[in-house]
């Protein structure tokens, strides 16, 4: 056989021997890339949860920075249409009188809204002021969208344990435990001090709303759990540091009930009670939030 002739097979067999190692050696490079590949991978799906995470929370601080801020405007809006009772100039509190401590003499006034100085730190110790975040994770969405004005709610879970009842000298429609809880109060103001009870009227409870001033903030009316309470149909004078002198002996009432109390608001607001958030989650607990 000539020499030219077996050139070409040797080339044929030459070629197919460096397919078959380069075949190998990408083969081995392969298996030894694929545990690197997939761990940078699995690092990276990790980083990424944790920043979809951050931004979770970052998102959760954001939203109740802004339901903080439209609950302050709510307050300047209200304060705007409640003429404050001291005068221009005049520090918060100036001009009234001083409410003495459980250890003192019983002040000496018969008049109930007498505007007392309010003195902070006796009340709501213990409770927490519920914001959107607690009131939605406890009791849902009262309804899909809000305006200024009171709205039916829609939501059937919290419809389900809504009621209106007769207490006392008002009626009111809020939900089921918040009533009850209410009518434990009214009733030991109803023994202990039955002039303040039966003077007693309402500004609002159940009103399904954003916060006055607000496009994104819900107001705790919305959910059945707050409430205004007038004396000898006066409202108390929004933002002056003081409050009327029966509002005080409720607020003790209220908060033995694990009520908060709106005149430790950063901006006085003395008619307005709430139930606090530790008593809401005790409800929920207990079962008094399922409708």
């Amino acid at each position: 056989m000539r020499e030219g002739a077996l050139i070409g097979p040797i080339i044929i067999a030459i070629g197919l021997v460096v397919a078959a190692v380069s075949f190998a050696l990408v083969g081995a490079l392969l298996e030894r890339a694929d545990p690197a590949a997939e761990l940078r991978l699995g690092r990276a799906e990790d980083r990424l949860a944790e920043a979809e995470a951050e931004i979770a929370r970052q998102g959760a601080a954001l939203r109740e920075a802004r339901a903080d801020l439209a609950r302050l405007r709510d307050e300047m809006s209200l304060m705007a249409g409640r003429a404050p009772v001291a005068g221009p100039g005049s520090a918060p509190g100036a001009g009234v009188p001083v409410l003495p401590s459980h250890d003192d003499d019983p002040p000496e006034t018969e008049e109930l809204t007498e505007v007392m100085q309010l003195a902070r730190a006796r009340f709501n110790i213990g409770i927490t002021q519920p914001n959107n975040r607690v009131m939605l994770e406890l009791l849902g969405n009262p309804r899909a969208s809000y305006s200024q004005d009171c709205q039916p709610v829609t939501d059937p879970r919290l419809r389900a344990l809504l009621e209106t009842r007769r207490i006392g000298p008002i009626t009111v429609t809020m939900i089921r435990p918040a009533l009850d809880s209410l009518e434990r109060v009214l009733d030991r103001l109803a023994e202990t001090d039955p002039d303040i009870h039966a003077k007693l009227g309402t500004a609002g409870a159940l009103c399904a709303r954003n916060i006055r001033g607000s496009s994104t903030a819900i107001s705790n009316h919305s959910w059945g759990t707050a409430i205004d309470l007038t004396l000898e149909g006066m409202l108390d004078a929004f933002a002056d540091g003081g409050t009327q002198f029966g509002l005080l002996i409720l607020a003790e009432y209220f908060n033995d009930e694990g009520w908060f109390w709106g005149a430790t608001y950063s901006r006085e607001d003395s008619m307005h009670f709430e139930v606090g958030a530790e008593t809401l989650r005790r409800w929920l607990d207990e079962g008094q939030l399922d409708g």
